[in-house]
């Protein structure tokens, strides 16, 4: 891995993001949670059901059992905002608070693995991200 470095920025030539930079999108991953678990805790819906869901969306690991290219294009559809964006939208839409609290919970779960550094999967393999490579 190669590192490039200025005033307050590294980049690496490996596609990690390192540097404030980085710490600025794990920051921005701690305030969706927050953000996220507030609008859920507006919503009636119990912390049970949080605790229950916040997990599932790394059922797009899953992916990475077809291989690295397949997998990291399952996972990232799960683990962009994109995605629960559009269900959060349909939930209020539809008039169906379900889906919003469900949008709710999976965007706080992304937002958790940003502040942890689980970042968008490249076809490298899983341990790659845009956050963090493993340590050669």
């Amino acid at each position: 891995m190669t590192t490039t470095e200025n005033l307050n920025t590294a980049v690496t030539t490996d596609g990690v993001v390192s540097g404030i930079p980085n710490l600025l999108l794990r920051g921005e991953g701690a305030l969706v949670l927050a953000a996220a678990a507030y609008a859920y805790s507006q919503q009636g819906f119990g912390w049970l059901m949080f605790a229950l869901l916040f997990l599932v969306p790394d059922i797009f690991m899953v992916g990475f059992l077809s291989g690295n290219k397949l997998g990291a294009i399952i996972y990232n559809i799960g683990h962009t905002y994109l995605v629960p964006a559009a269900v959060l939208v349909a939930g209020w839409s539809l008039a169906l608070p379900i889906l919003v609290a469900i949008a709710t919970i999976w965007i706080g779960h992304i937002g958790f693995d940003r502040i942890l550094g689980f970042g968008l999967k490249y076809q490298t393999g899983f341990t790659f991200s845009h956050l963090a490579a493993p340590k050669i």
